[in-house]
């Protein structure tokens, strides 16, 4: 596959993860945010560019399964010797708490990625959670402003870094980030008040995720303020969380990629398509879970969502006072 004017330029982790939840344990399974962006895309059929950094001990097969899903892997440094970034965890009963057991950052430590010179025209730019020092400098790269930046963060960089942080939200179309994450970084408890916050550091459009309930969209158009809902679709079996926001938002960006379109009405269905893959993350341990949805799959699992959500005006009933 070569990268095209649909492709993602996706940067982030590709990774082992040892997970353990109420459901089970697994251990140095392939995790890392750029690998489930990268699976997201490729159920959608977009090809994704992937920016990481591995080691030595990352399996031939493992790469070769990714490249066959349409993972373009010319931007996946491996370095001899050295070993692939490891993150352990586990989950507590409600599976929306974890506890970090253990994290090597190895080959992440001195990561600096390099944008191959034919994808530095890419239009669809996934900026996955890493430094924000990084993330610019993808940006720093690029030849051309792409069509559509999306970025995601969490709490530890607004621990650390939050003004080199809000300096690359700034140059961003799309900042997605949880709902503690969203008053971190506006100071704001009322979501509403935080969404109008960080709209005004820069970007277009806000995601704030709100795990098993759901996510919210936000956009600003002529100072007022717009915003949509979608629940989560209710699981019988929640097995492993991890790697759901990063699927959410790799069919999030995927869909506008397929779909070549920004506007709010199009965002709105990129929400639900993306909360759709993540739902078939969370049945799963790893990767599991998403590389195994096809076309027919997907659809079903969207329809669910549209049932859902469908709704006819309803009536006051005449008693009402007014």
């Amino acid at each position: 596959m070569s990268f095209d004017s649909s492709s993602v330029l996706v940067v982030g982790t590709v990774a082992f993860d040892s997970i353990k939840t109420p459901f089970g344990a697994r251990e140095r399974i392939v995790g890392g945010a750029g690998n489930y962006i990268g699976w997201s895309a490729s159920r959608l059929g977009v090809g994704a560019g992937l920016v990481s950094v591995i080691g030595e001990d990352f399996p031939d097969a493992e790469l070769k399964a990714m490249e066959s899903a349409g993972m373009m892997l010319n931007g996946v440094e491996m370095k001899e010797g050295e070993k692939s970034f490891f993150w352990s965890g586990s989950y507590h009963m409600d599976m929306n708490g974890r506890d970090t057991l253990e994290t090597e950052l190895n080959v992440l430590a001195d990561f600096n990625p390099v944008i191959p010179e034919a994808w530095r025209n890419a239009r669809w730019v996934m900026l996955g959670n890493i430094d924000p020092a990084l993330q610019a400098s993808v940006l720093d790269q690029m030849d051309q402003r792409p069509a559509l930046v999306v970025l995601d963060t969490m709490n530890f960089w607004m621990d650390i870094a939050m003004e080199g942080l809000k300096k690359v939200i700034s140059r961003v179309d799309v900042l997605t980030i949880n709902d503690e994450e969203a008053r971190q970084l506006s100071g704001e408890r009322s979501l509403v008040k935080a969404a109008r916050s960080i709209l005004a550091m820069g970007p277009r459009y806000l995601i704030i995720k709100k795990g098993e309930h759901g996510a919210l969209l936000f956009h600003m158009e002529a100072e007022q303020l717009d915003f949509f809902f979608c629940p989560a679709l209710p699981l019988e079996d929640v097995v492993d969380p991890t790697g759901a926001g990063d699927t959410f938002a790799g069919g999030f960006i995927s869909h506008l990629a397929a779909m070549d379109r920004t506007d709010f009405a199009a965002m709105k269905e990129a929400v639900v398509v993306g909360s759709a893959l993540a739902s078939f993350t969370c049945e799963s341990f790893g990767t599991e879970g998403i590389r195994a949805v096809d076309r027919q799959a997907l659809s079903a699992r969207i329809e669910q969502f549209r049932k859902m959500t469908v709704w006819q005006e309803a009536a006051i009933p005449s008693a009402v006072a007014g």
